[in-house]
């Protein structure tokens, strides 16, 4: 078992900033397409975490021309170039999944005054 978490611990990313529920994030993605590669931007509000470690995920949630998008993007994947925090929300729940039923400023998440 402790064999397992050294090679666990030894391929995490060690550059992931600190990223908490309600905050809205730009998560930089490499995308593949042919044999070309590039980078796209994904902005929106983290809604859940899940898992520790390595196998650690974070779910992005956007609006995109009035639909909901949801991505589950993995903290430590190769795939994931940068994370960068926009701005703090300020929440009271570990999942924000009520915010699916919300339209318009509802949607909103309050920001941490620091």
């Amino acid at each position: 078992m402790d064999a397992l978490k050294l090679i666990n611990s030894s391929s995490l990313k060690q550059d992931v900033p600190e990223l908490n529920i309600g905050d809205t994030v730009k998560v930089h993605v490499k995308i593949k397409e042919g044999d070309k590669e590039r980078i796209q931007v994904f902005e929106g509000t983290i809604i859940a975490k899940k898992h520790g470690g390595v196998e650690q995920t974070f779910t992005v949630r956007r609006l995109s021309h009035g639909c909901g998008v949801e991505r589950v993007f993995p903290v430590h994947s190769p795939n994931v170039d940068k994370v960068e925090v926009v701005r703090s929300g300020r929440v009271r729940r570990s999942k924000l999944y009520y915010l699916r039923d919300r339209v318009g400023k509802a949607s909103k998440v309050k920001e941490k005054i620091q």
